[in-house]
């Protein structure tokens, strides 16, 4: 499941009509279990899945050498059946698998369905782990434990195009002010292009402008969470990126229903001078018109020199808790989702590495790639880890009040007071 199916693997789940089941009967093995026999595991299948099973087999040649006795097997998920494999593994522990690849954004639904194992203790005691970049790490966690290793991860920073900006004598922004101010002025000079394609059903370009400005999604008291958009700096937040979707940068006519895949096939057909896009968007983006004519630059945030916190996406590897095989489990995790994989798998696929020390080890060759790390280092944020995300996500409650702030069908504080509303509601309250 790569970044962008993040979002489709939630929807794929609210679609499913299954509400968490509770894997009651899978209880974490108290020791090491069994040593040899069949270790199944679950990645999940790229759209070109070549590289990854390459990868993935030089791994599991790997273990197997070092393992007597261990038969490592490797079952490719689609994503479209993903749900109700996963959910069915959580209730039935004969149709389980060992070893697991699943989203961080799913993680607060899979732990409210006991369905993977905690890993503190095993993580604490890796050497490797204390190179894992903390925001990432985080993403791995509920409550303080740990329940997996960040294979990859994914944000986004600002793609703009070097020759648009070269031919009206422009600079890449140094503030969101800014950023605003460059769109209207790429639009105004060359109309065919929108200033940057930016859409109200990209979310994660905008939770950047709230955590920006100061806001959030959501505020934690104990376990009860509550929406935290009507707060007056995520509303300015939310402002400040609806003004994106206006005639004079995006038309709301064509971009208040762009995605975030939308919008950056925009910026490759060579329809846009800039857009916010992932690392995880490079091959779409050299494949597109735009190749050879282009620059990324981390989003800048409210001030000169901050940089807007992107959203930490990714994957981790997991044990399931039913597994009887911890410790071959965690092993063969510790190979796939360590430092050498990580680097194969960068080379293979592209996917930003996990370990702070590799990411700068890549970024002094990759000069694009450097905006990246440094947007990760600079401290990137993520949804709230409840169950509930899966519901609000899937509901399009945050795209809709961006939508109608933009278009303006509704105030900044009425479209947010409903957002709110409705989250509240998913959240419990």
């Amino acid at each position: 499941m790569r970044r962008p199916l993040l979002l489709m693997a939630l929807a794929v789940t609210l679609a499913a009509g299954c509400a968490p089941p509770q894997a009651s009967n899978n209880q974490q093995q108290s020791g090491g279990g069994e040593t040899t026999g069949e270790l199944k595991v679950w990645l999940f299948q790229e759209a070109n899945n070549t590289p990854k099973e390459t990868v993935v087999a030089e791994a599991k040649r790997e273990f197997e050498a070092s393992h007597a006795g261990v038969t490592v097997n490797v079952e490719y998920l689609p994503v479209d059946g993903r749900a109700n494999r996963f959910n069915g593994a959580f209730n039935d522990r004969n149709s389980s698998p060992d070893v697991a690849e699943f989203g961080n954004t799913d993680l607060a639904g899979y732990i409210a369905s006991n369905g993977f194992a905690d890993v503190s203790g095993d993580l604490a005691g890796w050497a490797e782990g204390k190179d894992l970049a903390p925001t990432v790490l985080d993403t791995a966690k509920i409550n303080g434990k740990t329940y997996g290793i960040p294979w990859f991860t994914g944000t986004r920073a600002l793609y703009y195009r070097t020759d648009v900006f070269t031919e009206l004598r422009i600079n890449p922004p140094k503030t969101l002010t800014e950023l605003a101010d460059t769109a209207r002025a790429i639009r105004k000079a060359k109309p065919d292009l929108y200033g940057i394609a930016t859409g109200g059903k990209y979310v994660y370009a905008a939770l950047p402008y709230v955590w920006a400005h100061g806001g959030d999604v959501a505020t934690r008291d104990g376990d009860k969470w509550t929406a935290g958009v009507t707060s007056a700096a995520s509303r300015e937040g939310l402002r400040r990126y609806a003004e994106l979707i206006n005639d004079d940068i995006c038309p709301p006519a064509a971009c208040a229903q762009l995605t975030g895949s939308q919008s950056v096939a925009a910026f490759a057909a060579g329809k846009a001078g800039m857009v916010i896009g992932g690392d995880f968007n490079r091959k779409a983006i050299e494949a597109g018109t735009a190749k050879g004519k282009y620059a990324v630059i981390p989003l800048p945030g409210k001030e000169i020199g901050a940089i807007a916190p992107p959203f930490a996406g990714g994957n981790l590897l997991g044990v399931f808790r039913a597994s009887k095989k911890y410790s071959l489990s965690m092993e063969f995790s510790k190979l796939l989702a360590g430092k050498k994989y990580q680097r194969k798998m960068y080379q293979a696929m592209g996917n930003l590495p996990t370990f702070t020390d590799v990411q700068s080890e890549l970024a002094g060759a990759d000069p694009t790639l450097a905006a990246f790390v440094a947007s990760v280092k600079a401290g990137a944020k993520f949804v709230p880890a409840s169950p509930a995300w899966t519901k609000i996500d899937a509901a399009n409650i945050i795209p809709t009040a961006i939508q109608q702030i933009a278009t303006r069908a509704q105030s900044v504080e009425a479209a947010t007071d409903a957002a709110a509303a409705e989250m509240n509601k998913a959240f419990g309250g």
